[in-house]
């Protein structure tokens, strides 16, 4: 009955598969009685080579089971009879389907050797005897436990002589180091020493030596420096221009203001001490206003001057040349103090020139009354 029914199922199958193939391409939609087949029969073992199948689906053997699937799929598109494409062709299908299922069970049989093999081996690891001599010893030696345990004996004397002449190496090194840090730090404080010595000592002579007068009577003594002297590291052109500038009488920008400041400074200074001499005392209302309009003129040109300070600042090369700003109100109450000391000086002259005059008349008057009295006498 088995048999009649398979022989049954096979040609209805067959019949139903060429009726399907001469339905037109327009009207035929489903051809399902293949598919219906395949899998009505799951006992089916497929007759081709499974060379032959990795052959047909493009693939090689060793192939994962996402290759064997993605070979599958892109194969289906192209041949399936619902794909709808110009290289649609239900026998090649049925090829490419069986060769799918055999490569497809030849993956998987060989994934679980695989596996199983892994398995064993894992089992066996597991089993493998750990003979407690053999984690004794550090590891080290083969053979008996006696004979190792005499290797292990020499390994450890090796080991130590080794660390010793390591520690005495590192001792040595150590040692060495800090003479060579000592004698160093020796040589350099003797240099100072020796240094500081011979400067004491000339300098000792330098000045023993003027204490008498061995430097009166050089040749250049009272003559001025040489402008400038020949130096190997200027450039020669640098060298020229300096010698032309020094002996035209050049100078600096900034030592011109300076200069000028200076000068500036002490011409207001005694013009001001001078104006207040004029007034004199007492200060009437009318010398108040003289003096009032005298002291702002005063504040105006203090603060030209601080200008001209500012900008003297902004050029100078040196930080201790700068200068700093004078106030009016100092300088007004330094002329009042410096009119007021004139002041008492006059006095203090009058007084003495008064007193003068009286001791003269009366050394005068006493000489007068002197030769009167010899003049008498001689009578």
């Amino acid at each position: 009955m088995k048999w009649l029914c398979v022989m049954l199922t096979k040609n209805i199958g067959c019949h139903l598969w060429t009726l399907s193939t001469m339905i037109p391409k327009k009207v035929k939609i489903v051809p399902i009685p293949y598919i219906i087949y395949h899998r009505m029969l799951s006992g089916y073992k497929p007759k081709s080579n499974i060379k032959d199948s990795y052959r047909l689906l493009k693939l090689q053997e060793g192939c994962s089971l996402d290759d064997v699937r993605n070979s599958f799929r892109n194969l289906a598109k192209l041949y399936h009879p619902d794909s709808g494409s110009s290289t649609a062709d239900s026998a090649i299908f049925m090829q490419i389907e069986e060769a799918y299922r055999t490569v497809l069970s030849d993956v998987a049989k060989k994934m679980n050797s695989s596996e199983r093999e892994e398995e064993e081996e894992d089992k066996l690891r597991s089993k493998t005897p750990q003979h407690r001599h053999y984690l004794s010893f550090e590891g080290v030696g083969f053979g008996t436990p006696s004979q190792r345990e005499r290797q292990y004996m020499q390994f450890r004397v090796d080991r130590a002589t080794e660390q010793v002449t390591d520690y005495r190496k590192q001792k040595l090194e150590s040692q060495y180091a800090t003479n060579t840090m000592i004698a160093k730090d020796v040589r350099q404080s003797k240099k100072i020493k020796i240094t500081q010595a011979i400067e004491r000592l000339v300098e000792d002579l330098i000045q023993e030596s003027m204490a008498k007068g061995d430097f009166d009577n050089l040749s250049g003594k009272g003559k001025p420096l040489q402008k400038f002297s020949y130096c190997p590291h200027v450039d020669p052109m640098t060298h020229n221009l300096n010698r032309i500038l020094i002996d035209n009488g050049y100078q600096p920008e900034w030592i011109l203001m300076q200069k000028e400041i200076r000068e500036t400074i002490e011409e207001l200074r005694k013009d001001i001490v001078a104006s207040r001499n004029k007034l004199g005392e007492p200060m009437t209302s009318c010398r108040q206003k003289q003096w009032n309009q005298i002291c702002e003129q005063f504040i105006e040109d203090i603060k030209k001057l601080n200008k001209r300070i500012s900008d003297f600042n902004l050029i100078v090369p040196i930080l201790n040349r700068q200068m700093v700003h004078f106030y009016a109100d100092k300088e007004i109450a330094r002329a009042q103090k410096a009119y007021e000391s004139l002041m008492e000086k006059t006095k203090t002259t009058d007084t003495n020139t008064k007193e003068n005059e009286q001791e003269n008349l009366k050394m005068s008057r006493l000489n007068f009354s002197f030769l009167k009295w010899i003049y008498l006498m001689l009578k």
